[in-house]
C-alpha cells in the first residue's frame, strides 16, 4: 500500500511540475477563449425599468432570455434556492456581440451599493460602451429621459469624449467616442 501511495504521489508531482513548467513561460495556463467579449450580469431592483433604460437610452436590443431554476441556482452557487428569469440585451447582431443579462429577485432584494463615484464601492464599478457618435448617443439618452452626469468630457489626444450616464439603480455607464 505504501509503495502504491508513493507512486501516486510521484505521478501527481510529475503532472504538476509539467503543468507549472508550461505555465511559467506564458504567465499562466493557456486558455483558449471562444469569444473575446464578455457577458455582464446585472441584478436590478426593477427589471422592467432597467430593460427600458438599456433599450431606449443606450440602444441595446432584447433577445430571448432564459430561466434559472431553484435547483440550478443553488447547485451552481448562484443563489440560495432562488429561481429567476434573465432578460438578455445585446449590443449588435454578430454572435460575439456584448450581452447584458438583467435580472431581479423580488423575494430576496439585494442591497444597493454606493455608486456616487467609481471608487465608492469595491467590485465592478462601470460599463464602457464605445459609440460611433457621442452627440447622437447622448441625444438618444436624453430622449429616453436620461441626463448625463456631466457634459461630455474631451479626452486628450483628439476628438474623443467620455460621457457618464446612470441606469435606474445608479450603475455607471461610460459612453466613449467621437463627436460628429
Amino acid at each position: 500500500m505504501k509503495k502504491q501511495g508513493l507512486i501516486a504521489l510521484l505521478a501527481l508531482c510529475l503532472v504538476a511540475s509539467v503543468f507549472l513548467a508550461g505555465a511559467a513561460g506564458t504567465g499562466g495556463p493557456n486558455v483558449e477563449f471562444a469569444r473575446t467579449t464578455i457577458d455582464v450580469g446585472i441584478v436590478v431592483s426593477n427589471v422592467e425599468k432597467a430593460v427600458q433604460f438599456y433599450k431606449n437610452a443606450l440602444g441595446f436590443t432584447e433577445v430571448s432570455g432564459f430561466d434559472v431554476s431553484e435547483e440550478m441556482g443553488a447547485d451552481s452557487g448562484l443563489t440560495d434556492h432562488q429561481a429567476f428569469h434573465v432578460r438578455v440585451l445585446v449590443l449588435g447582431d454578430e454572435e460575439s456581440a456584448t450581452k447584458v443579462k438583467i435580472m431581479e429577485f423580488p423575494k430576496a432584494p439585494g442591497k444597493k451599493v454606493d455608486n456616487r463615484f467609481i471608487h465608492s464601492s469595491l467590485g465592478f464599478s462601470y460599463l464602457t460602451i464605445f459609440v460611433a457618435d457621442t452627440t447622437a448617443a447622448v441625444e438618444q439618452a436624453r430622449k429616453a429621459g436620461v441626463a448625463p452626469v456631466e457634459e461630455p468630457y474631451q479626452l486628450s489626444g483628439g476628438n474623443f469624449y467620455l460621457t457618464l450616464v446612470k441606469d435606474p439603480d445608479g450603475n455607471v455607464i461610460e459612453l466613449v467616442g467621437p463627436k460628429r
